[in-house]
């Protein structure tokens, strides 16, 4: 693409152009979105890097996608930039930036030690009107003559469709959280009508009974036997709720296919880096994959809202015995497990506990201030 307009250039130029345009339409989700758009400006401006920051409202970033790094190298540096100095301009002065030495500008700072080495540098902002969605940055142009204006106008093109192609995503995505919203009011509703209703009777009728016992012992015996009734339907209601929560996925997928899908989402959604690995596990007893499951969304939930860390590891693995054990880690914050009992209920670890005894399993948490926390439950083999 160098010497060479966007518009004017050879058709091999706009093929790759158009096909970087249909690729960011064709996502949905925005992490996905964010990728293509990275992947596709590097590739078309032929630079050695290229990174994509989404600001958060805390002066840092809610996600900055990199393209050209490795994940040893990505590692190396550390946590996620501030906004500052070059990054800062783009996302609060609103115009492109075009430096042939991006270390000699004044507002070069904060770069950490094992950052790659840059020299030439192209940054454009992403917008939608007047908000600033992102920031867009290439370094290190491939070639003798650094980016040119032409590479600036192409980049300002992909900037205006990345715009299009993140505002949508997040429209799918929110769209998507009302779904859920709506599916949870409804059952919200259907256990209110049903079960609540079941329970208000049960209560009256338990107390008939006991003013019954001492005066008309026969009749306080029939209540009794009513709330009994009263109380297996209410549980048969709840029963069905509960089942209706159950993710399809699992029976049609089965535990080590479903984790492997909420892991993909999670990653997808948090700051926090998350993966899932599996050993040797097949089908499980379907209580126990239930079990298994509910335990791994739980201890999730607890890494990546309250940990503080940007690692979080889901294994799920085969025992010697034929059964399996779960384990959920994540580089967090971390506690005292001395206090797990006063800690237990704020982090679900009292509901975790009864999942695994529950299918005759067991729950274990390890645990230390500033040193992480590791779930791990096992069941046995059948």
């Amino acid at each position: 693409m160098t010497g060479s307009p966007p518009h004017g250039g050879p058709p091999s130029g706009l093929a790759a152009v158009s096909t970087a345009l249909l690729a960011m339409s064709r996502r949905l989700e925005v992490r996905d979105v964010l990728r293509t758009i990275v992947v596709s400006a590097r590739e078309l401006l032929d630079a050695e890097y290229a990174a994509l920051g989404v600001p958060d409202d805390h002066g840092g970033f809610a996600q900055f996608v990199v393209d050209g790094i490795s994940a040893e190298q990505w590692r190396r540096i550390g946590p996620l930039p501030r906004q500052h100095g070059i990054l800062a301009a783009m996302l609060h002065e609103g115009g492109p930036e075009r430096l042939a030495d991006v270390r000699k500008d004044p507002r070069f700072e904060g770069w950490p030690a094992a950052h790659p080495e840059m020299s030439d540098f192209l940054g454009m902002p992403v917008r939608d009107g007047d908000e600033t969605l992102g920031a867009l940055f290439l370094a290190n142009k491939r070639g003798p003559r650094g980016f040119t204006d032409e590479d600036q106008e192409l980049l300002s093109l992909l900037a205006q469709h990345a715009a299009i192609a993140l505002t949508n995503a997040h429209l799918y995505e929110r769209s998507r959280e009302l779904t859920i919203a709506e599916e949870r009011s409804r059952l919200a509703h259907e256990l209110h009508d049903a079960v609540s209703q079941k329970l208000f009777s049960l209560r009256l009728t338990a107390q008939a009974a006991a003013t019954l016992v001492d005066r008309d012992p026969a009749r306080a015996k029939d209540e009794l036997q009513q709330v009994a009734a009263l109380a297996a339907e209410a549980a048969d209601e709840l029963r069905a709720a509960v089942t209706e929560l159950r993710p399809a996925a699992l029976d049609e997928d089965g535990l080590v296919a479903t984790l492997r899908t909420h892991a993909h989402v999670l990653d997808r959604a948090h700051t926090a880096h998350v993966t899932f690995t599996c050993d040797g596990v097949r089908a499980l007893p379907a209580t126990q994959e239930e079990a298994l499951l509910r335990v791994a969304q739980e201890a999730l939930h607890n890494a990546l809202r309250h940990s503080d860390g940007d690692r979080v590891e889901v294994t799920l693995a085969r025992t010697p015995a034929g059964g399996a054990v779960l384990k959920v880690l994540d580089n967090g914050k971390g506690f005292d497990p001395r206090t797990v009992r006063r800690a237990g209920r704020h982090l679900g670890l009292v509901s975790m506990r009864d999942r695994a005894s529950g299918v005759g399993g067991r729950l274990t948490v390890h645990s230390e201030p500033g040193r992480g926390t590791t779930i791990e439950m096992e069941v046995p083999g059948g």
